[in-house]
């Protein structure tokens, strides 16, 4: 006979500590083999997600533990955590991943009291660095369980694949986000010069860690751009800035309709101090990008400086 109890969970079964199994179909009944006994656990134990803005500054997350019992503990219960990079090679083994464990993380409740009564508490935690680490990388910050004791001494034991909060760190790709268009404009070959308004603004939206794209060659917008930052530098104007590799497709079959000139080809009149083209400044978050697409009549010129809002 089993008694219907209370229990925050999604899944427990295959418990291992103490040799004991707790079986758990729909997550709201107790097995008799362990009636009167009591597990510590992190309620949440498949891989949670949350993505990290590569910017300075603490980002703090919280998860749920859990007592599991048959019924509500008679005394305060102290849980004591721990960060665990080990955690993350076995799920790496378990699952053929290859996460690292992020760097800076931080337990806000080093030691958390689930008073009598009661089976559950927040644990709080808090991670940063995002900005210094690349966002091609995969991160999991692990946070475990340590120990579980009663107010009078007694040892809570843990539950084995319930003990670790597993949080996936994703980091935004760094260059996605609106740019204000300082220069641009587009030239038809045996036609004026058409301009962009200065300060309008384009998206670049995320294809992967280091690639962006953006639609259309100022305000020709058959077409879109993608855009991939590259490890190859050049420095510009004292600062040393990476070389990308920029590509106009057709945005309704992914193919390539043109591609980036060798030299700086565009307007005499507006002839730029520097002649440095297709690269990204990383200090001022610039772009600047020096393009053609495909024509009967001639290849179509694209010059654009575009600085992140």
């Amino acid at each position: 006979m089993k008694n219907k109890i209370t229990l925050i969970v999604t899944f427990l079964t295959a418990i291992f500590t103490l040799g004991s199994c707790l079986k758990d179909d729909v997550g709201e009944y107790w097995a008799d083999g362990v009636a009167g006994k009591m597990y510590a656990t992190v309620v949440k134990a498949t891989l949670q997600q949350l993505a990290l803005q590569p910017v300075a500054g603490d980002v703090n997350y919280e998860f749920m533990v859990n007592i599991a019992t048959d019924a509500l503990p008679t005394e305060d219960i102290t849980l004591t955590f721990k960060i665990d990079p080990a955690a993350v090679t076995t799920y790496n083994t378990d699952f053929k991943k290859a996460y690292k464990p992020f760097p800076n993380v931080e337990i806000l409740t080093k030691t958390i009291v689930i008073p009598k009564g009661t089976r559950n508490a927040m644990a709080k935690a808090k991670v940063w660095g995002a900005q210094t680490l690349n966002a091609c990388d995969n991160f999991i910050a692990a946070i475990s369980i340590e120990s579980a004791k009663t107010a009078s001494g007694v040892d809570i034991p843990v539950a084995g694949n319930m003990k670790t909060y597993l949080l996936a760190l994703p980091i935004a790709n760094p260059y996605a986000g609106n740019y204000e268009v300082v220069v641009g404009y587009r030239i038809r070959p045996g036609n004026p010069t058409e301009q962009v308004t200065a300060g309008s603004v384009q998206a670049f939206n995320t294809l992967d860690c280091k690639t962006v794209q953006k639609n259309g060659f100022g305000n020709y917008t058959a077409f879109d751009i993608k855009i991939e930052v590259t490890t190859e530098t050049v420095v510009v104007g004292g600062t040393t800035c990476n070389k990308v590799i920029a590509t106009p497709i057709d945005p309704s079959t992914g193919e390539s309709v043109g591609g980036m000139w060798p030299a700086w080809t565009g307007d005499a009149t507006q002839k730029p101090a520097d002649l440095t083209i297709n690269y990204y400044n990383p200090v001022t978050k610039t772009f600047v990008l020096n393009c053609y697409y495909t024509s009967s009549a001639g290849n179509r010129i694209m010059y654009e400086v575009l600085k992140r809002k």
